[in-house]
Order: C-alpha cells, then sequence, then structure tokens
C-alpha cells in the first residue's frame, strides 16, 4: 500500500497548474495532520476513560496514541517547511496554522516526557491524561485557525471557502489517507501489548521487591 500511495502522489496524480510538483507534498502532509489529529482525540478519549475508570489499559491506550500521533505531527512540521519554502520564499513564518500546530506538538512532547518525571506509575497517568485532554482540546483550534485568523495557510480541505480537488488528485488524496491509518492501526496494535506487558513486568519487580525486603 505504501508503494502504491507513493506511485499514485509521484506518477498518478495530475500536476497542479500553480505550484508544479511541490504540491505533491501535500500527499504526505495533509495526511499526516489528518492521522495526527485522530491519534490525539484517541489520547484525548483513553485519557478520560483513564481519569473515571483508574484502569491501567486505558493510559496505555493513550501512551501508545500520543507517541503515534507526536510521530505524524513531525512529519506535519517538517513537510510543511518543504512546501512553504519554494511556494511562500520562507521556511516557517509565525501564522497561525503553523503556530497553533508547533503547540500542539509541545503539548504532546510535553506529555511523553512529563512520564519520565516520576517513578509512580499512578502520577504518570494522571499527569499524562490531563496533558492528553488538554491537547485534544487544543485540535480544534489547530482545525480553526484558518478560519478564525485568516492566515496564510490554504483552505482546500475546508467544508467550505476552499478551492477543492481535482477528482483524480482527490482519489489519490484519499488512498494516501487510509495508508497512513493502516500504518497507524498497525503501531497501535505493536505498542499496546509492549505498553501492557511493562506494566505486568514493573508489576511483578514490585511484588518480588515486597516479598524479599519482608
Amino acid at each position: 500500500m505504501v508503494v502504491k500511495g507513493l506511485h499514485g502522489a509521484f506518477l498518478e496524480a495530475p500536476t497542479e497548474k500553480v505550484m508544479g510538483d511541490v504540491q505533491r507534498i501535500f500527499y504526505f502532509h495533509a495526511p499526516a495532520g489528518i492521522i495526527a489529529f485522530l491519534a490525539f482525540a484517541v489520547t484525548g478519549v483513553a485519557s478520560l476513560l483513564y481519569l473515571w475508570k483508574r484502569a491501567l489499559i486505558f493510559d496505555v491506550v493513550a501512551h501508545a496514541s500520543a507517541e503515534i500521533g507526536l510521530l505524524f505531527c513531525t512529519i506535519v512540521l517538517v513537510t510543511g517547511p518543504l512546501w512553504a519554502r519554494p511556494v511562500w520564499g520562507t521556511w516557517w513564518t509565525w501564522e497561525a496554522r503553523l503556530t497553533m500546530t508547533l503547540v500542539l506538538w509541545l503539548i504532546y512532547v510535553s506529555y511523553v516526557l512529563v512520564r519520565r518525571y516520576t517513578d509512580s506509575r499512578d502520577q504518570q497517568a494522571r499527569f499524562s491524561a490531563v496533558l492528553g485532554i488538554v491537547g485534544a482540546l487544543d485540535i480544534y483550534i489547530v482545525y480553526r485557525s484558518v478560519t478564525w485568523w485568516r492566515g496564510l495557510h490554504p483552505v482546500v480541505l475546508q467544508p467550505s471557502g476552499g478551492g477543492g480537488l481535482d477528482p483524480d488528485m482527490r482519489v489519490v488524496f484519499v488512498f494516501c489517507i487510509f495508508v497512513y491509518l493502516m500504518l497507524y492501526a498497525c503501531l497501535m496494535a505493536i505498542r499496546i501489548p509492549i505498553g501492557t506487558a511493562e506494566d505486568e513486568l514493573a508489576a511483578l519487580q514490585e511484588q518480588h521487591a515486597r516479598r524479599r525486603n519482608a
């Protein structure tokens, strides 16, 4: 599927008349943003469930999705400047969508780092759950930033007001979203069992330490 997606983005999709081939970054940039939003939304929901149920499995799911979402958000922040340099004439500008996306990325960097500052498993889960919920709320601000503050960022994917996509471009774009979605699902299927195993190992080590000190 990845090869098919690359073939579609570079060889099947028509060349955009104004921007030329640099527009093909769109097939990597926008799907990565959509999946990052999905991943952070999953983190937000799982974080709420953890604070409600206090079951560690929800924290494991939230943590896994946050790490993977951070990966996709990093792709967004790398591919965006690659497109902006030839189109806008600058790698970065502090316009609304870019700034709020960077804020979103920093929230989830903090999410990952805060777990390292305490050995208490409960504190790890509670502190990161709060950040996970804040980050999920920031998704809506990032999404609406283009229309609220009317920055430079294109509005192609807005429900109204965008220029839309050529039908051939739309087919490739939807397929790239599907490829990214499958990649997200595969990474979650790998990361969640690892997180569960880490919790089980930590519980066994704690139990062993109590017996040794008894």
